[in-house]
């Protein structure tokens, strides 16, 4: 375990895996430095990783755990406030978050995800369609931009029912929320923005209820506010939006990223032998769409070998160690192999704050992957991969952009020749 001089973790994220690497090689828990000069415990191994997320003595909530905060000792421009401030089903404890994950889970029941997949297909055919032109006139298109962007925000967009204009300015919020080299000013602006456009969704929504996890909500939260504050109304509506769209993002970034650098197995899926459900996985255990989430607290001392975290410690989980852990995964954890017997990961998390959105999430990714590969099947990177730029965060693990050639689109006819050929 390390015990000396805190790693400052890089805020560019200019090496995610690098860095991993190097605090995995420290020991399972090792001292960083976060912006502002803030001291917290990366967690480094998946074994450890594992038994925090589902420890009793391991909280989310600032408020209860985390003397700094409470005590006034964080600045409320602290660069990574908006983690910590929020008051929702990722940043509560013990009766507080059972209550919330019971109202939020309802509005994730069968009904719900039975609404997702044909929207989700619907979406998806939309933006390749949108795409077809610029494929046929051989343009580099931004994939990022064109597709893995607006997917997954359109599509949460629509399940808390709020409209494209009001969307994309909150993802702009969202972005820089995820980004860790702003300035303390933007910090602050980041908070006030989310809070401020989900708040204008919900007097639109208290006036105009639909058919949407936001009305539910508001619902649950009218009848009997014992049930729901408003500010976990707020916090929770946004929790979904920022925690539905910004991971699936990176996940579709870097799996088209992967399998167009690893063109043999990619061919292994179009052949069938491999599955998509073998891709998804695959790419969650080697790229976790989460590089190191903030944050969790000690609620007591935790004894590992050879370090104590003492109460009131933060805790950062280091996704992006976990799954390249050699002790779980050997020699090879850091090699993309679709093939792979294991893939166990960590990336929708584990214990009480297991992704809700988890099912949802491995269904548009399927939905959105194999739609994409099969009416652009020619498509190629349009750079070196070693070329991608990173965003510039150490939370989230994803690229600025993901240029490519769609060059050789199938036409529908051809698209469906295709498709009867292989059932």
């Amino acid at each position: 375990m390390s015990t000396g001089r805190p790693v400052v973790l890089d805020p560019t994220g200019r090496d995610i895996h690098g860095e991993a690497d190097h605090l995995r090689a420290l020991g399972p828990a090792t001292l960083v430095e976060l912006p502002g000069g803030v001291l917290a415990w990366s967690i480094n191994s998946y074994e450890v990783g594992k038994a925090l997320l589902s420890a009793p003595n391991v909280s989310k909530s600032a408020r209860r755990h985390w003397p700094a905060f409470y005590n006034g000792e964080i600045p409320p421009d602290w660069e990574m406030i908006s983690w910590v401030a929020m008051d929702n089903i990722s940043t509560t404890f013990g009766g507080d978050h059972r209550r919330l994950r019971r109202l939020t889970a309802k509005a994730f029941g069968s009904r719900r995800a039975e609404q997702v997949r044909p929207m989700a297909t619907h979406m998806v055919n939309t933006l390749l369609d949108r795409m077809a032109d610029a494929a046929d006139a051989g343009e580099v298109v931004d994939l990022k931009a064109a597709f893995a962007y607006p997917l997954p925000g359109m599509l949460v967009a629509e399940l808390i029912g709020m409209s494209e204009e009001a969307r994309v300015a909150a993802a702009k919020v969202i972005d820089m929320m995820t980004a860790t080299n702003i300035t303390p000013e933007q910090a602050q602006g980041v908070l006030l923005g989310w809070r401020d456009a989900i708040t204008d969704l919900i007097a639109l929504k208290r006036a105009q209820p639909g058919d949407d996890i936001t009305s539910d909500l508001i619902a649950a939260r009218d009848e009997d506010g014992s049930l729901l504050t408003e500010q976990e109304l707020v916090d929770t509506i946004f929790a979904i939006l920022g925690a539905g769209s910004e991971t699936t993002i990176n996940f579709f970034d870097n799996a088209i990223t992967q399998l167009l650098t690893h063109p043999e197995q990619l061919e292994l899926v179009k052949s069938g032998q491999v599955s998509w459900d073998d891709v998804i996985e695959e790419v969650l255990r080697l790229e976790s769409p989460l590089a190191s989430l903030p944050m969790r607290f000690a609620v007591e001392d935790i004894q590992l070998d050879g370090v104590t975290i003492h109460r009131g410690d933060p805790i950062l989980i280091n996704y992006a160690a976990l799954g390249r852990d050699p002790a779980l995964h050997g020699e090879s954890a850091g090699v993309f192999d679709v093939t792979r017997q294991h893939k166990e990961h960590l990336s929708f998390g584990h214990g009480a704050h297991y992704c809700l959105g988890a099912g949802i999430a491995r269904m548009v990714a399927k939905t959105g992957l194999s739609a994409l590969f099969e009416r652009f099947p020619r498509m190629t990177l349009a750079v070196s991969a070693k070329d991608l730029v990173p965003y510039p965060t150490f939370i989230m693990n994803g690229n600025r952009q993901l240029p490519v050639h769609l060059s050789g689109a199938l036409t529908w006819r051809e698209g469906e020749q295709s498709a009867l050929g292989r059932a």
